[in-house]
């Protein structure tokens, strides 16, 4: 596929809901174009396909096989990916999927073995590594900035009204793979393990349905050990009204960096040197609307799999990626229903 080319990727879209009008969003920005959609709801699939000018199918087996389609959008509850995947593979699309990769881990390797195996691109979306808050703070500590990473942690007290959760399969185990954890915090979970490294060992407690009538867990801490050496805290939670933007906290032996919201908030490092910190005050957080988030790291996230899909190069969020962040949320859930420590391999 040429440069040309790749800068009008057509893109198949399957679920059509709140996440993918983002998606679609971005895809104007920069030029990709959504030509077919599907969505078990037909109603809703049909606006959407009227809004973005793009063909209305009822299959999700005739997204994954449609002639003017380069790669397959999957925005669906997590429970559904290897389905569209399969068909992926057969007919050599590439295919990207809403965070998280799925709802378990044995799940999640056979679709990055399935994709490799066919040599189609999986990617998972979690746009935050596209931050100008993530970009410079990435390089940043692999420049050892901030000296020896001590301790990094993120804070998610966040609020979902009763509405939010009001079908049955919000906040489910089969459908979601969990709550505030896999659906919300993963974001801050991803970026930790992208900065700091592997997780060595952890510990977790969560309350079930603390506030919402959900299954799953809305309120959960987990206590952590890097690879590193460094230590950190886990919180997340879905039931703190009126929700409070999140924070991704590193601290090391020269100082300190916050990311609050999409934003580097905090750089207080000792004798600093180098490329001028983004610092800002002006955020953008889901913590009350899951819709208050900016489209810019979409954009380059949709960039970055478009130039994967050219190159023939691993996106920077590849299955791969999503699978160690599906890994901590999976081990954190096994801590809090064991009561035991969890080491991770």
């Amino acid at each position: 596929m040429s440069s040309k080319e790749n800068t009008a990727l057509r893109v198949g879209m399957i679920g059509t809901g709140a996440i993918s009008n983002l998606h679609a969003r971005a895809y104007r920005n920069i030029g990709y174009r959504v030509t077919v959609c599907t969505d078990i709801f037909e109603e809703a699939g049909r606006r959407f396909a009227d809004a973005n000018g793009a063909e209305f199918v009822k299959t999700y087996e005739e997204v994954c096989r449609h002639p003017e389609v380069d790669y397959v959008d999957v925005c669906t509850f997590p429970d559904f990916r290897l389905q569209p995947l399969r068909i992926c593979a057969e007919t050599g699309k590439h295919i990207q999927v809403q965070k998280p990769i799925s709802t378990s881990l044995e799940t999640a390797r056979e679709m990055i073995d399935t994709a490799r195996q066919a040599g189609i691109v999986l990617g998972v979306v979690s746009q935050h590594r596209f931050d100008d808050s993530s970009q410079f703070l990435a390089k940043a500590i692999a420049q050892g900035r901030l000296g020896k990473l001590l301790q990094c942690d993120c804070y998610v007290k966040w609020y979902r009204s009763p509405a939010y959760y009001s079908r049955p399969i919000k906040g489910s185990w089969a459908t979601e793979g969990g709550g505030a954890l896999i659906n919300q915090a993963i974001h801050q979970l991803d970026v930790l393990r992208w900065m700091a490294g592997p997780v060595a060992e952890l510990f977790g407690y969560w309350q079930l349905g603390a506030r919402h009538k959900i299954e799953s867990e809305d309120v959960v801490n987990a206590v952590v050990r890097y690879r590193s050496g460094a230590t950190g805290v886990f919180q997340a939670s879905t039931a703190f009204w009126p929700g409070y933007t999140e924070r991704t906290e590193f601290h090391g032996t020269k100082g300190t960096a916050i990311i609050s919201g999409d934003k580097l908030t905090t750089w207080d490092v000792e004798n600093d040197a180098g490329e001028p910190a983004p610092v800002s005050k002006e955020v953008a957080s889901g913590s009350s609307d899951p819709m208050a988030i900016s489209v810019e790291p979409f954009e380059r996230q949709f960039r970055d799999f478009g130039e994967a899909i050219r190159t023939g190069r691993k996106p920077l969020i590849s299955g791969e990626e999503g699978y160690q962040a599906l890994e901590i949320v999976q081990a954190v859930y096994q801590s809090c229903r064991t009561g035991q420590k969890v080491t991770l391999g």
